[in-house]
């Protein structure tokens, strides 16, 4: 038989079809389950129908309805039941045999007027079937509202606690220890570096401009953050190259588990007695462990910066990945953390270490010491009587001239292009009381750098301030020829300006304001290969150079994946 809907009938429309059956349809006078209570096919934005059902009428074509947010056709082309699978029958019905469905009433003509659409002409025909019968007509795919909720959200909880292990697995062996202040010292103190017989002796002479001395090729190299360390790695990095050097790389890493301490098994393929040429990646700095790596003569030196300029540069950097951060509100972090730096500081906070005294810190050191501290002064004697050479990153090129002829090198070797060079920021540089301000919260730095400041131009008066001056013109020419010749506009571009993925430069969590080149694309083949090499960002060469960098390209794959 064919069953008006009420809700349908009360409105004055012709009926739509519905279902009916023993044992399986309620008792509620209707002939209808709850389910499917007062709803026609015709007739979906009822009350009844909402329960994972489309909420507002649909205009319909003749032959299709609106199911569960989904259009389904019901009918031919003349507006009257077709036949179809057995598989459209919700699976409650199914497993009934005795069930016999009357279906009637093709879709109402009054909606399809309301469409635009000629009404269906012709008396309504009647077809029974049994959900039994393999041939059967089309009904509503219920299977899917009568699935179990919870069965996606177990798949989702399965998928999320794998991702979450995998995650917390990754970090477990990219993390540092929790205790990165307590160094360790190899067991095999008594294996230490072991040259081999055809490397330079320890009889390197003093260098000088005048002819005799030979290029000095064991270099040690503490590259501290932010002091335009990344151009002067790109230098020992080509120098290295240019002469089959051996590197001491990180495994894994493109530092030596920075913030931990350094220790020699942390370098790639490393055996006890095996001997380095050149260590100069990140590290916080081991001398014990640096020092069983290299030969006894090694040429140990870092580069240092104004405090107040490095705390501008290290904040911004990596102000998103130090929590201590987080709760400034204001436009301008750097002047509200420095009005007030004890509230918002805690040296046990995770990457705390960014934001005082850095440069302590990274020759390894306790960066919250008393500044009235006797051993403040004893630890910078400490580290004038180990580092040959101390760079100023505000004289870069007078402390290049002082590099080379240290180490009795070409000018070519040390010819260079900025790299790893910060977009200028929105935010005011740091001027009067801030600078003032950042200065004394990095105390100990600015005692450091003071030390340092006056030791580097006592070398220079040694060295002849003349002669400095004409160096360092002959450099900046040279540097300026390589400009013209390598670089396609002359000048660093910004991250989505660069055209060579293998000039992208590593950028900082969440943004892009790291600069970058483009290499010309007709270069002579003399000046080719050093224009490439000079050109090429600290990651990119590390691999060409033969570093396992798989833990730093999984992380860079993941901040690509999640746009960070």
């Amino acid at each position: 038989m064919c069953l008006l809907c009420p809700s349908t009938e009360s409105k004055g429309l012709p009926a739509s079809p519905v279902l009916q059956g023993p044992n399986e349809l309620g008792d509620d006078g209707s002939g209808l389950r709850p389910v499917l209570s007062r709803c026609g096919w015709g007739n979906w934005q009822e009350e009844g129908c909402r329960r994972g059902m489309t909420r507002e009428p649909s205009v319909l074509a003749p032959g299709s309805v609106t199911t569960m947010g989904r259009r389904r056709a019901l009918t031919n082309s003349g507006g009257w039941p077709r036949r179809t699978s057995r598989q459209d029958i919700p699976m409650f019905l199914r497993q009934s045999p005795s069930l016999s469905l009357d279906i009637c009433c093709p879709v109402t003509a009054p909606r399809l007027q309301d469409a635009g659409l000629p009404p269906t002409a012709g008396p309504p025909r009647q077809t029974s079937i049994t959900a039994a019968s393999e041939s059967t007509l089309q009904l509503p795919e219920m299977s899917l509202l009568l699935k179990k909720p919870w069965e996606s959200k177990a798949k989702g909880l399965v998928l999320g606690a794998l991702f979450t292990s995998f995650l917390l697995l990754l970090y477990s062996y990219v993390m540092p220890p929790l205790h990165p202040n307590m160094a360790f010292t190899t067991s095999e103190t008594a294996a230490p570096c072991s040259p081999a017989p055809s490397e330079p002796g320890t009889a390197t002479p003093v260098n000088g401009s005048a002819g005799g001395c030979q290029p000095r090729r064991d270099i040690v190299f503490m590259k501290t953050h932010k002091t335009a360390s990344s151009t002067l790695l790109n230098i020992l990095f080509r120098f290295g190259q240019k002469h089959g050097l051996k590197f001491a790389f990180p495994n894994g890493r493109n530092d030596f588990h920075y913030p931990s301490f350094f220790a020699r098994s942390l370098v790639q393929d490393y055996r006890p007695g095996a001997c380095f040429n050149i260590i100069c990646n990140h590290m916080r700095f081991h001398y014990e462990e640096v020092r069983g790596l290299v030969p006894p003569d090694a040429a140990f030196i870092t580069v240092i910066r104004d405090p107040a300029r490095l705390f501008e540069s290290s904040f911004h950097y990596f102000g998103s990945v130090v929590p201590l951060t987080w709760k400034l509100s204001s436009r301008n972090k750097l002047a509200e953390f420095l009005q007030d730096p004890d509230r918002y500081y805690d040296p046990s906070g995770y990457n705390a270490h960014y934001l005082r005294n850095l440069l302590f810190f990274d020759l390894g050191y306790d960066s919250n010491l008393d500044p009235g501290s006797p051993r403040v002064q004893e630890q910078i004697l400490e580290v004038e009587r180990r580092f040959h050479l101390v760079l100023l990153q505000e004289y870069f090129d007078e402390s290049l001239v002082l590099l080379r002829e240290l180490l009795c090198w070409d000018l070519e070797d040390v010819l260079y292009f900025k790299l790893n060079a910060r977009r200028d920021s929105p935010v005011p540089r740091l001027s009067g009381e801030l600078y003032r301000r950042a200065t004394a919260w990095n105390l100990l730095d600015a005692r450091l750098y003071r030390h340092f400041n006056a030791s580097f131009w006592r070398k220079v008066e040694a060295f002849g301030r003349e002669r400095m001056v004409h160096e360092v013109t002959e450099l900046r020419q040279a540097n300026e020829r390589m400009r013209r010749i390598c670089i396609d506009g002359g000048q660093a571009v910004d991250a989505e300006a660069i055209q060579d993925s293998a000039m992208q430069p590593w950028q900082p969590l969440g943004e892009k304001s790291i600069l970058g080149y483009n290499l010309k694309k007709s270069i002579g083949p003399h000046h080719e290969q050093l224009c490439r090499r000079m050109l090429t960002p600290e990651l990119q060469y590390l691999s060409d150079l033969g570093a396992n960098l798989w833990v730093t390209k999984l992380w860079k794959f993941l901040r690509d994946f999640l746009r960070w």
